[in-house]
């Protein structure tokens, strides 16, 4: 059994950084269904059931200190890349349908919750809180999400079963979509003839920039910078019982991402290799709290996320019929907030490969209110509760 805390963080790195080697160097077809960073949430998990490290004080005194400190300092690192000035060349209209999605995500959340509360556990909001940052931004956002509203770890093992087995299916469904493009298109009476010049006048730029020492080191101080100053300036401000100082440096740490994004702070490269190291320690983190024996109403949760997801596909085609959406323009929407970048980009390719960077950016998009949406999602589900 592992004792000491510096065995405690090797042992999670080198499950992550296994799994991660697996994932990019073999073609087994459980990473199509099981991404390495949801293989490691339940592979930490099962360690953390079998008592592989122990929770001693020492253990536990080094997960808090760096989960909540490296939380804010991934958040600003993901969203370096989101440059505003890349996302309004979307125009009005994809903006409109991104937004349009949020919206309806969050709308079925509070209805399916409504719904189902009386089957849940007392504190569930927090739960589904942090899946609803991670269907309305990603994972970063769901892990910002629950440092925010202090999401027990054990709860989030619901998150993540529900974010896994349920967005599979959707990514599943959605790709099947695609063949009968025209006929939902002919169907709501929708004009896709600008969506191929979209995608080829879009300027996206692909960092090529060569990852350099300076640029990791320049890019780590500053994240740590931000993670400090934003936890020290929140101090300062007024909370409650819903709204907490961890809140505010999450907030704090959102906007500063947004505006350095602009600077040239967000051109240098690496922001997003060492947030996704960041990310796969804070999961890690996250499970290595977490037990098998505390998921005792599985089956209820991943019903809950079908229930959600039905909600949302009804109101995007309502909306759609409404303002002549085609179904590219949709499902991208759609699958931007619940996949973000790993799968949206896949749909649009699956349409053209000229449309990539419309899934790129629409993403990108999504880190930026992600945390913000699933704050508000869990206030009106918290006076649901």
């Amino acid at each position: 059994m592992i004792t000491t805390a510096f065995s405690y963080i090797t042992a999670l790195l080198v499950i992550a950084g296994s799994l991660k080697l697996l994932e990019e160097n073999t073609r087994w077809r459980l990473f199509e269904y099981l991404p390495a960073i949801v293989s490691l949430y339940f592979i930490v998990m099962l360690c953390s059931t079998f008592g592989l490290w122990e929770k001693n004080t020492e253990i536990t005194a080094s997960y808090k200190a760096l989960r909540n400190n490296l939380l804010p300092a991934m958040i600003f690192l993901m969203l370096l890349n989101a440059d505003l000035r890349q996302i309004k060349q979307l125009g009005a209209r994809m903006l409109l349908a991104f937004f349009i999605a949020a919206g309806s995500i969050a709308i079925a959340f509070i209805v399916a919750f409504a719904i189902f509360q009386q089957y849940l556990q007392p504190d569930a909001w927090k739960t589904l809180a942090a899946l609803s940052g991670s269907w309305m931004g990603g994972t970063g956002n769901m892990a910002a999400v629950q440092l925010a509203l202090n999401v027990p770890d054990s709860s989030m093992g619901y998150t993540l079963l529900i974010d896994s087995i349920d967005y599979a299916l959707w990514v599943m469904f959605l790709l099947a979509l695609v063949p009968h493009a025209k006929r939902f298109n002919r169907w709501v009476k929708a004009d896709s003839a600008l969506l191929e010049q979209i995608g080829r006048t879009l300027s996206f730029d692909e960092q090529n920039t060569k990852i350099s020492s300076s640029s990791l080191l320049i890019l780590l101080a500053s994240a740590c910078l931000v993670s400090a100053l934003a936890q020290a300036g929140a101090a300062w401000l007024p909370t409650s019982a819903y709204f907490t100082t961890t809140a505010w440096t999450v907030m704090i740490v959102t906007v500063v991402g947004v505006l350095a994004a602009m600077s040239p702070l967000g051109k240098l490269a690496g922001a997003d290799e060492l947030s996704m190291l960041m990310l796969y320690l804070s999961i890690a983190l996250i499970a290595s709290r977490a037990d098998f024996a505390e998921l005792s109403q599985a089956p209820v949760y991943i019903v809950l996320g079908l229930v959600i997801l039905t909600l949302h596909a009804l109101m995007m085609v309502g909306m759609a019929k409404w303002l002549k959406l085609d179904l590219f323009t949709c499902g991208v929407a759609s699958l931007a907030n619940i996949g973000g970048v790993a799968s949206a980009p896949i749909l649009a390719a699956s349409y053209s490969k000229a449309l990539i960077p419309v899934g790129v950016l629409m993403a990108m998009l999504g880190y930026i209110i992600g945390t913000a949406g699933g704050l508000l999602v869990g206030k009106v589900l918290s006076l649901i509760a």
